[in-house]
């Protein structure tokens, strides 16, 4: 068997899904994640679920060359679609956007329901993605943020079954929870410490160039940016020991 090597985002996916874990790979591209999963013993079993024959094409390929097939269905599928409800264990999507991520859960409710848990990075607008989990009743129960050719990219777990834990100590109360992650906070991540401080700089620039300008529309963008200026400034709070 070809021993494989992910990237660091994938690397970083891969590390969050449960070992014994059955996993449905949703928008799986090349799947060399399903294959990572598999040739590592970490899932016995894997779909391999996209919505176009392309890279369904070079995923049964790979998972060949990587000697799983046999462990492998692959699936022409629109999200969850042609999932069976119970058939996995954990859902894992990465690398599409926040909107398009929760559109494919909330298709299919009762495949997630099913599920013990989710794996998620999604691309962009985490933070509702991280509202729409809390609201569910859901736990994102770890995080982590890894960077990669200079991009930031966080990735989640989330319990879909609370039963027998305190949501308490999960629940997303505030609002720099769902911008920047409750676990990274309180975990002080020394990634995400760099992207605050690295977007506190960004936005920083941005405010002092909307105050030179007197507009109405100048105006309106300043307060978003205040906002999120001080949204910043509290989660940076977290790695000096003071929680908001």
């Amino acid at each position: 068997m070809i021993r494989m090597q992910l990237s660091k985002r994938l690397q970083a996916v891969a590390d969050m899904v449960t070992p014994g874990s059955r996993v449905a790979d949703i928008g799986c591209d090349h799947a060399y994640t399903a294959a990572y999963l598999l040739s590592n013993k970490i899932s016995p079993y894997v779909v391999a679920m996209d919505i176009n024959r392309g890279p369904l094409e070079r995923a049964a390929r790979n998972v060949e060359k990587f000697g799983v097939k046999d462990k492998v269905s692959i699936r022409l599928s629109d999200g969850l679609k042609m999932l069976d409800t119970g058939e996995v264990d954990t859902i894992l999507i990465a690398g599409m956007g926040g909107r398009l991520m929760l559109k494919i859960l909330n298709d299919r409710m009762d495949i997630v329901a099913s599920a013990r848990e989710l794996v998620l990075q999604p691309q962009s607008e985490i933070h509702l993605v991280r509202e729409a989990l809390n609201n569910l009743g859901y736990a994102i129960i770890k995080e982590n943020m890894i960077k990669e050719d200079g991009k930031y990219y966080a990735i989640l777990k989330v319990k879909c079954n609370v039963a027998d834990i305190d949501i308490n100590d999960y629940r997303l109360v505030r609002p720099e929870h769902f911008y920047f992650g409750r676990r990274l906070l309180e975990e002080r991540n020394p990634v995400m410490l760099e992207y605050l401080q690295e977007n506190m700089k960004k936005y920083q620039k941005i405010y002092d160039s909307l105050a030179a300008k007197t507009s109405e529309r100048a105006a309106g963008r300043l307060d978003e940016v205040a906002e999120m200026l001080g949204l910043i400034r509290t989660a940076l709070n977290y790695y000096e020991g003071e929680e908001g």
